[in-house]
């Protein structure tokens, strides 16, 4: 299999509603024979809220009870210049992710009943702009709006991808991290002021840490050309309820598609409780082709795309009922399988 080429295999995004990490991963093991996920699991502790998870090490970083921010009326040189000089020599090691904020990770990591025929293995790490965004400073001001600390903040989140994905390796040696960027569905509102090359630029830097395969996913609405413009190479969206608005952009999908040799992670299978009990295997079969259908001309093949394509559920799974996770991953499991025998 060339790179990208992952012809409509499941995975995940990444969260769970468990809160015993072994339950988690033998959902995941049962469920994602090719490419598992490490389960993120926010129903645990606060810790694992996916932007107090990869606070850890952060210059000013304060946690109490169920509030995480950075306060910078502290002195927080020291620890900036650590952090700088960990990332001028990729020094990762240096910024671990602990099992008190990912206990799905670590027990992931020592896992043994995954199957030796792996295509790869998924991990996660929030993105700079949505951390950026709900982390706050003791004012409660998102800190992407001082230069320095979403540098920072950017650097942190790449060394956190790399000491992931060197981790990840020892379970495959193909990895694929997504950076994931829910705040990007307000990207040029009033609420997100923030140019389209400052988006590119911080998510670069954290795509710079990850030498396998960088995925960046969004599970609203955004300005898609931004985010195919930055150096992902796997677009992840909720295409159950958005396909429409990727389908504007047919040229710049086929671009990333055709010369980038990117891919497209179809957010196919809902997450929502209300929607998953009425749908069929066949009836997201029907849908998933409809979204592919549009990109299937000038130059690209339905067959193609497909090829260049995973499936996953439209976003996290952490609001669902353990019986309804396995619902959605045994619908997102058989779609792929009956993509995979009608086109692959």
């Amino acid at each position: 299999m060339n790179n990208t080429e992952f012809g409509c295999r499941a995975t995940i995004i990444g969260s769970l509603p468990y809160k015993d990490p072994k339950e988690a991963c033998r959902v995941v093991a049962r469920f994602l024979k090719d490419i598992p996920a490490w389960p993120q699991l926010p129903n645990r502790t606060f810790l694992e809220n996916m932007y107090v998870q990869y606070s850890e090490g952060f210059p000013g970083e304060v946690v109490e009870e169920n509030r995480m921010y950075v306060d910078r009326s502290k002195d927080s040189g020291s620890a900036l210049e650590a952090l700088y000089n960990a990332y001028l020599v990729n020094d990762a090691e240096k910024y671990p992710i602990s099992p008190s904020r990912a206990a799905g990770l670590h027990e992931f990591l020592s896992y043994a009943d995954f199957s030796p025929h792996l295509v790869g293995v998924k991990g996660h790490v929030t993105g700079p702009i949505s951390w950026g965004l709900t982390v706050t400073d003791e004012n409660r001001r998102s800190i992407l709006y001082d230069d320095t600390l979403a540098d920072a903040a950017a650097k942190l989140l790449r060394l956190k991808a790399s000491w992931q994905e060197k981790q990840l390796r020892k379970i495959s040696s193909k990895t694929i991290i997504f950076v994931d960027e829910p705040y990007m569905a307000s990207f040029g509102s009033a609420f997100v002021s923030i140019s389209p090359d400052k988006v590119i630029e911080l998510l670069n830097e954290v795509f710079g840490g990850i030498s396998g395969i960088s995925g960046v996913h969004c599970c609203g609405n955004t300005d898609w050309p931004v985010l195919l413009r930055s150096n992902a190479r796997i677009l992840s969206f909720d295409a159950y309820n958005y396909a429409e608005s990727l389908a504007l952009y047919k040229n710049e999908v086929k671009e990333f598609l055709l010369k980038k040799k990117g891919a497209i992670a179809w957010g196919i299978v809902p997450n929502e409780s209300k929607t998953i009990a009425s749908e069929s295997v066949a009836g997201l079969k029907d849908r998933l082709e409809a979204a592919v259908a549009p990109f299937a001309r000038d130059g690209i093949s339905f067959r193609q795309i497909l090829q260049q394509s995973l499936v996953t559920p439209s976003c996290g799974l952490a609001s669902l009922t353990g019986e309804e996770v396995e619902t959605v991953l045994q619908l997102l499991t058989e779609l792929s399988a009956a993509i995979r025998k009608r086109y692959l």
